[in-house]
């Protein structure tokens, strides 16, 4: 791996976030059966769920893996990002990346859909982070609605591709 800017690397993938940073568990119901899981846990293999939010992705690889880098785009915002774990097993598939330098945040997120026992498929974004400088303290509380309103961006247009 890369320089990440936070050591609690791949803690989205237990739950058990660290403390000292802005939690958000944010989960969307998107479909039924095995066919909607496979179709969204494509679309987030590929990185096509991002860009179909309007996020311009540059990836070093066109499907996240483990040590892929990533630079997300949305507006003005570039940050530099890295796969730092991914899942496709059973009923789960998904992945997360952490932040590099030049990430306006310190942490890590992940998007995950699953299958549960009644064949409902459901997306999570499970993330932990804080400011990485001056720009995203300033921006306080619009940061943190900005984080929630990507990660419903996300569970929509799951809903969407499949």
């Amino acid at each position: 791996m890369t320089q990440l800017t936070y050591p609690q690397v791949g803690a989205t993938r237990t739950g058990s976030l660290p403390a000292g940073y802005r939690h958000l568990r944010h989960r969307t119901a998107i479909g039924a059966g095995e066919d909607v899981l496979a179709r969204a846990g494509a679309a987030i293999l590929s990185f096509r769920m991002h860009r179909a939010i309007g996020a311009r992705i540059t990836a070093d690889a066109g499907r996240a893996a483990p040590g892929v880098l990533l630079t997300i785009g949305l507006g003005p915002l570039r940050a530099p990002c890295e796969v730092v774990w991914t899942v496709e097993e059973g009923d789960r598939i998904g992945f997360a990346y952490g932040t590099r330098p030049g990430h306006p945040a310190v942490g890590e997120e992940a998007f995950v859909v699953e299958r549960d026992e009644q064949d409902a498929v459901w997306f999570t974004v499970t993330a932990f982070s804080r400011p990485a400088g001056t720009l995203m303290r300033v921006a306080g509380p619009l940061a943190v609605g900005f984080q929630h309103a990507f990660a419903r961006a996300c569970g929509l247009a799951l809903r969407r591709l499949r």
